[in-house]
């Protein structure tokens, strides 16, 4: 052989076997292992999250039950107060005037911020007396409820002056402070006075006046045993790792107005706000937030969900959480102890597999430095290692054993090759000298074709010149004749001469831009494609005319197509041959432009159909093959293929449709010119 193959493996090669076997052996542990432990602790950091989030969930669901609890005990303790029969001696005995004193000892047994007697015409008595002012409005939804004869309990936000109406230190209680909080949405607030107050009212009948109701609440604002309670509840001793602390809060709108959560060691953070993904989530969205958040100073396993009023508008917040930093530190130094297990494992297996692949390793490199050897051109190079009965040691000897065939088949290959070269080139030459001849007679048949379309057509063109010679020349007679008596009656005959003088330039001049496109075209036009068939029709005017064949015409093609004229023409007039020539008794040809659009292209399609015999589909699938015919006499079998060509240059298609003794029709399709 007269090159070598370029070498595949580089000298010895001993560091590249040796890395490569040991990979193979350290695949499952320092690949396939890697990936399982991956996913493993991916599936294990998930399942923690998710059992995260299920204890938050399970400490929030605590809060709101104490929360609904409050609710629930409050109305039902002034409903037993109304269904007393203290609170019926009271009213029966000494009327309204005695209501205060009452109302102040219940109060405080109940452990109410206020309790009053509302009628529907404004409040009777409270505790404590706030004289003529109205301490609370009687429109509220639970107080209407009330006087309507049915106990009501909700949350509602008083504002500072209802709340001052009913006592002062309600109202200083309620006010705080807002305190510049990162991530809270910007406000231009720099004080919340409004209180969240647990609000429940039940009917009552005092003689005299009728229904009333009997209106109690306690201001949650600022109320640390109400908080402290929940985070009692929700987070008892050891219920929590070491270093993480459970919290809970009460929020008005996005303001923390009751919480255990510290801003700084000694100072609860109340009126700090919540941030703006939590707010947008929970009281813009009604949804229940469980998740990381951070919260003050620090990020928190959150729950958050949203308080609605007795108007149904949600108002504020219910949290709990607890600190997320001890069980992300835990999940960490989990992940790193398994990682240097991993690693532990894998440096102490690393030096066992290198000594289980040392026999393998010396006799693989021996056979490695003889390939190379072999492949540098050294074809007597052998292993020569001493036999043995292992796989590495056989494999040797047949490596030995093909080496000595290789090199008896180089001999002969290289004998071979020199006598191959030489039979090589003269086939080489021979095959030159078909491809000349080939391409001369490629020519020639082409110029035949043409020049038969060239021959039908000077019949033609023959044909339509004895007749206007034939008008001409008797015309001529009449005006010899009758010139000389009147002029003037010889001007129709002057007329007549005149026409057919046109048409026979016309008829010739387009014979020669058929038959000489070289002297007639040779650039790009745009064509409106009806004035091309119609430029074509005259051309074949005397086949249609000896065939017996009637013409049928639909042009509704707007659009311009843009290639050289002659082609264009000689490709019409090529189908329109062949359509002819396949109504051999007769028949129609029909002709059809329109627009119409191919593959998201806007083009024109111009169809030529005839009545004819047709093709058989294995015709039809060879008919654009070059030298393909099914004329007996006079084809050459390039019209078509010659057609396509000059179609297919210009971006456009040519495709047949037919079906025996149905007819064919072919269609052009050209894009439309920019």
């Amino acid at each position: 052989m007269s090159e070598r193959p370029a070498s595949i493996v580089s000298g010895t090669g001993g560091s590249s076997i040796r890395f490569r076997l040991l990979a193979i052996a350290l695949l499952p542990t320092l690949v396939i292992l890697p990936v399982l432990l991956a996913v493993t602790m991916a599936r294990w950091e998930a399942k923690f999250d998710a059992l995260l989030t299920s204890k938050v969930n399970g400490d929030l669901t605590i809060a709101h039950q104490y929360l609904s609890r409050i609710l629930e005990n409050t109305g039902e303790h002034l409903k037993a107060l109304t269904d007393s029969a203290d609170f019926r001696d009271v009213v029966g005995q000494h009327g309204a005037a005695s209501l205060p004193a009452f109302l102040d000892e219940n109060r405080k047994r109940l452990g109410l911020d206020f309790l009053m007697v509302i009628s529907g015409g404004g409040p009777l008595a409270a505790s404590p007396p706030v004289g003529a002012a109205a301490p609370i409005r009687g429109d509220w939804p639970v107080v209407r409820a009330a006087l309507s004869g049915r106990a009501s309990t909700a949350i509602d936000i008083f504002n500072s002056e209802e709340l001052a109406a009913i006592s002062d230190q309600l109202a200083s209680q309620a006010r705080l402070e807002l305190v510049p909080t990162p991530n809270a949405l910007p406000t231009d607030r720099t004080i919340e006075n409004r209180g969240m107050v647990v609000h429940s009212a039940s009917p009552a009948f005092v003689p005299g006046l009728g229904n009333v109701a009997l209106v109690g609440g306690i201001l949650l604002n600022q109320n640390l045993v109400f908080i402290d309670t929940i985070n009692d509840l929700v987070y008892r001793e050891a219920s929590l790792p070491t270093g993480s602390r459970g919290t809970a809060t009460l929020f008005l709108d996005d303001v923390r107005i009751s919480t255990n959560v510290r801003l700084f060691e000694d100072k609860r953070a109340l009126g700090t706000r919540v941030s703006k993904s939590v707010r947008d989530a929970v009281l813009d969205h009604g949804r229940v937030w469980l998740d990381s958040a951070f919260v003050v100073n620090d990020w928190y396993v959150s729950a958050y969900e949203p308080i609605s009023d007795s108007y149904g508008k949600r108002v504020g917040m219910l949290y709990v959480g607890f600190l997320e930093a001890p069980f992300a530190r835990a999940k960490t130094e989990t992940l790193i102890g398994i990682g240097l297990a991993f690693l532990a494992v894998t440096a102490a297996s690393v030096p066992i597999f290198l000594r289980w692949a040392r026999g393998i390793f010396k006799p693989l490199e021996r056979m490695t430095a003889t390939i190379g050897r072999v492949e540098e051109g050294e074809l007597g190079a052998r292993t020569g290692l001493p036999p043995a009965d292992d796989e590495i040691s056989r494999v040797a000897h047949h490596l030995d054993t093909l080496l000595d065939q290789v090199q008896q088949r180089d001999r002969e290959l290289r004998t071979w090759n020199e006598e191959l070269n030489a039979r090589v080139a003269a086939r080489t030459h021979e095959l030159e000298i078909a491809n000349r001849q080939l391409e001369a007679t490629t020519k020639q048949l082409i110029m035949s074709e043409k020049l038969a379309a060239i021959g039908e057509i000077t019949a033609g063109v023959a044909h339509e010149i004895n007749n206007p010679i034939a008008v001409l020349q008797g015309n001529l007679d009449v005006v010899r004749s009758v010139l000389g008596a009147n002029a003037a009656d010889a001007a129709t005959e002057f007329r007549l001469i005149d026409e057919q003088i046109h048409r026979i330039s016309q008829i010739v001049t387009k014979l020669l831009q058929f038959a000489k496109p070289e002297e007639y075209a040779g650039y790009v036009e745009r064509h409106v494609v009806a004035d091309v068939i119609s430029d074509s029709l005259p051309l074949v005017h005397h086949l249609l005319s000896k065939g017996a064949i009637a013409v049928s015409r639909e042009d509704t093609a707007e659009r311009l197509v843009l290639m050289n004229r002659t082609e264009l023409q000689q490709v019409l007039v090529n189908l329109i041959v062949n359509a002819i020539h396949a109504m051999p008794n007769g028949g129609t040809l029909t002709l059809k432009s329109r627009d119409e659009d191919h593959e998201g292209r806007r083009g024109v399609a111009i169809k030529v159909t005839d009545t004819g015999v047709g093709m058989t589909p294995d015709v039809l699938h060879r008919i654009f093959d070059p030298f393909f015919t099914t004329k007996r006499q006079g084809g050459t079998g390039l019209g078509l293929s010659i057609s396509q060509t000059l179609v297919t240059r210009q971006g456009g298609s040519l495709a047949a449709e037919s079906r025996p003794g149905e007819g064919t029709t072919f269609t052009i399709w050209l894009p439309e010119a920019d």
